[in-house]
């Protein structure tokens, strides 16, 4: 038996090509009970007949031996269908698949209603195949079923008036009559399962958009980094994204469902979606929760808004509907949006400080020149040699921070691409590594482990130099200060390697890594590390790191953070991912004429 093509293409229901075979036996489930109902009914039929004559040669004696067989054979054929063909929905298409059920009910019928010696009429069984073909088969198919018929019965009266049996004029009537009514019948019961099968088609899209709709809500959801609360009239939470839960105090494996009466500490978020409750109508209001001994205490800002849905065909009272009402409360974290503030202000502030800097060049040139004059004048004076210093100093630094400003001017303004150069990797790291050690008194202390001596990479020497300077210059200062050459590491590498980065997994890459083992940034300043002017230190310009990752991307390479241990010892690393050289021909970038 034929496979059967999925109904929805019978349907004006236009259905995505991507719904899986699941979704097609859902669709599909009422026709094949309704099939199976039918191969049943077709079962009770057969065993009807074979009772009735059984009936009949024991009451009126009246029997033949070819109706015995018509009836039995038709219970035979009937059963083993059932038995082999109740769940598989034919094509509905007009076809073969069609005769062992159509054209053995109309046959057996027919033979039936010719082979009968007493006044029984069997036509009005001819509704049977007539019903089986609309409700599950094509219109032509129905339609030609009820043609088939409608020929049959006519050949069957001119058989019948041909051997003197009965008025003719009135045969023919009644048998147009009955005619009409199986193509009415036949029309009716099509559509009808053509509208359950539209009807069908609809629920189910819907609810495959629904699913896939509530899907793209919970990640979006789950992935934001402000928290969601979606509580109640009883103030119990329905829906608390991770982000929320974290600014709650609770761990993320927390149950989804809790109460915000659970702890006193959560009294002002109770009071906040109760007064939204109150009002029906949205809140904004910066709140602080009660101190906890994972989080300290926690300020919010808290934006609420109110959902209701009516529904009046829950009427309790004539004229009332019943609604259902939800608050959904936005919760931000009032030291991230601080952060992000800050960070603007800073980077508006930035814009402005590059002209700024460009003018007071001149001025710091001739203070520091002057400065080095007049130490000159002042000879062996401690007290005077002191105060020079402190001038130098800071003059120095004044320039570098100007310079810094100026270099992130040059990235708006450099045309000219710089194809870079094949480096020794460990060697220049080697190289680089012992000028930053000495560049102090005492000498810095720095832990060499260069595992990729054979590894050439593609980059500007100059660049990797100050990539890697401002890189351990920044772990200088967050280092534990041990006083042990191990608490600041120079690391380098090569091939697959996805406990440091998850794109190392994934490509053979040359790679170098500054790791010391400072306290752990907060997440917050962990979302701004590469932005420029953003600095957790006030004494910094916020430049260094927002340099390093122009550079790398200069080259293709990428930089990236992440806390690391190394011998069982928790540790802050930056990692930098470089392409091997020889390789393709690069992109221009706009931070080709940074001057160093």
């Amino acid at each position: 038996m034929a496979e059967p093509a999925p109904l929805w293409q019978h349907t004006a229901i236009p259905l995505e090509a991507a719904i899986s075979r699941q979704a097609d036996a859902s669709l599909n489930a009422p026709f094949i009970r309704l099939w199976q109902a039918f191969l049943s009914g077709r079962i009770l039929l057969a065993l009807a007949l074979v009772l009735l004559q059984t009936l009949s040669q024991q009451l009126q004696n009246m029997g033949s031996s070819l109706v015995w067989l018509v009836c039995l054979g038709y219970l035979v054929l009937t059963v083993l269908l059932r038995l082999t063909a109740g769940r598989h929905l034919p094509a509905p298409q007009a076809g073969m698949q069609w005769l062992p059920v159509i054209g053995v009910d109309i046959a057996a019928i027919f033979l039936l209603q010719i082979l009968q010696t007493g006044a029984l009429n069997y036509t009005a069984l001819l509704a049977i195949p007539i019903l089986i073909s609309s409700a599950l088969g094509s219109l032509l198919l129905a339609f030609g079923t009820t043609a088939s018929i409608t020929l049959l019965m006519l050949a069957v009266v001119s058989w019948q008036q041909a051997h003197g049996q009965g008025d003719a004029t009135q045969a023919y009537y009644q048998t147009a009559f009955a005619c009409a009514g199986y193509f009415c019948v036949a029309y009716l019961t099509h559509e009808l399962a053509k509208r359950v099968r539209r009807e069908r088609a609809t629920a189910l899209f819907n609810r495959l958009r629904t699913q896939t709709q509530e899907q793209v809500n919970t990640l979006v959801i789950n992935h934001l980094s402000d928290g969601v609360l979606v509580v109640d009239s009883s103030l119990q939470v329905q829906q608390a994204n991770p982000a929320a839960l974290q600014l709650l105090g609770l761990p993320s494996s927390h149950s989804q469902s809790f109460s915000l009466q659970t702890y006193s500490r959560w009294e002002p978020l109770a009071e906040a979606a109760h007064a939204s409750f109150a009002h029906a109508r949205p809140l904004s209001v910066t709140l602080h929760l009660q101190a906890t001994p994972q989080s300290g205490r926690t300020g919010l800002h808290v934006r609420t808004r109110i959902t209701e849905v009516a529904a009046p065909y829950l009427d309790v009272e004539p004229g009332a509907e019943a609604r259902h009402c939800l608050c959904v409360m936005f919760l931000h974290d009032l030291r991230e949006m601080e952060a992000q503030l800050r960070t603007e202000k800073l980077a508006s502030m930035g814009r402005m400080s590059a002209a700024v800097a460009h003018e007071i060049r001149n001025p710091l040139a001739a203070i520091t020149q002057a400065n080095a004059l007049l130490a000159e004048d002042l000879g062996s004076q401690p007290t005077q040699q002191q105060l020079c210093r402190i001038v130098g100093q800071n003059a120095d630094r004044l320039a570098r921070i100007a310079e810094e400003i100026l270099n992130i001017a040059r990235v708006q303004q450099g045309h000219d691409a710089h194809p870079g150069q094949a480096l020794a990797l460990d060697a220049l790291l080697a190289l680089i590594g012992q000028e930053w050690q000495n560049q102090a008194t005492p000498p810095r202390r720095l832990l060499l482990q260069l595992d990729a001596p054979a590894r050439h990479i593609l980059f500007d020497e100059e660049h990797l130099r100050r990539v890697l300077i401002n890189l351990l210059d920044n772990a200088q200062r967050h280092r534990s200060h041990a006083g042990k050459a191990s608490s600041l590491q120079l690391i380098s590498g090569h091939g697959p390697d996805a406990a440091l980065a998850p794109e190392l997994a994934r490509r053979d890459m040359s790679w170098f890594m500054v790791w010391s083992d400072g306290a752990p940034l907060e997440s917050s300043v962990q979302r701004h590390l590469f932005e420029p002017f953003f600095s957790s230190q006030s004494r910094s310009s916020g430049l260094g790191l927002y340099i390093c990752r122009e550079l790398c991307q200069r080259y293709e390479a990428t930089i990236s953070y992440r806390r690391l241990a190394r011998h069982g010892v928790d540790g802050n690393a930056f990692i930098v991912s470089l392409r091997n050289a020889p390789s393709t021909p690069m992109d221009r970038s706009l931070f080709d004429s940074i001057m160093v």
